[in-house]
């Protein structure tokens, strides 16, 4: 259980990059530590969770939705959004839905453990940690404007991140997405 009000540095970092007043998913959000600070910022948050007693705290600051994207149907179909933001959830069956959720030109803020977690806590097994790469991989044909892999102390883990921009041409073709990314080891 994750009560923390402190976004993410990843998340603060990059907020900027979302438009004013934009529709934003804080997927698998639990007791909204993002929601609260993109709500602040000005835009428009659905927080989507399966814990209903953590959304119920979100009551006034968002769109909330109590729903297990994992064993249930996308609680969202046909909508898009102008920024999705994910952090410490990994759920590989769903990538395909979550990158047909983000709107041409939006903004895709994800971090969660990768491999090498396991030598330091939990999550430890293999199916809740990214692979060397994966981000980049999962967000191919995507502009990648910001992308770390590595150790982070206090508390000790392994975090994979991105920052990744949808293109805006139906096809993909966005010249933007020709740049090679910038890679940072953390």
């Amino acid at each position: 259980m994750h009560k923390s009000t402190t976004p993410s540095d990843w998340v603060a970092r990059w907020s900027h990059l979302i438009r004013h007043q934009a529709r934003v998913l804080d997927l698998a959000c639990g007791w909204g530590r993002h929601t609260r600070y993109l709500s602040i910022l000005g835009h428009k948050i659905t927080a989507v969770d399966r814990d209903a007693e953590a959304l119920g705290s979100l009551t006034g600051l968002a769109e909330t939705l109590c729903a297990d994207i994992e064993n249930g149907p996308w609680p969202l179909p046909d909508r898009q959004f102008d920024a999705i933001v994910v952090t410490h959830y990994l759920w590989r069956p769903l990538w395909p839905t979550i990158l047909r959720s983000l709107a041409p030109g939006g903004v895709l803020i994800y971090e969660t453990f990768s491999a090498g977690n396991e030598t330091v806590g939990k999550p430890s097994r293999p199916d809740f940690l990214l692979q060397p790469g994966e981000l980049l991989a999962r967000c191919e044909g995507m502009r990648i404007v910001a992308f770390e892999d590595g150790f982070l102390p206090a508390p000790d883990r392994f975090i994979q991140r991105i920052v990744a921009i949808q293109s805006t041409t139906p096809t993909g073709t966005d010249c933007s997405t020709n740049h090679t990314p910038a890679r940072y080891v953390l």
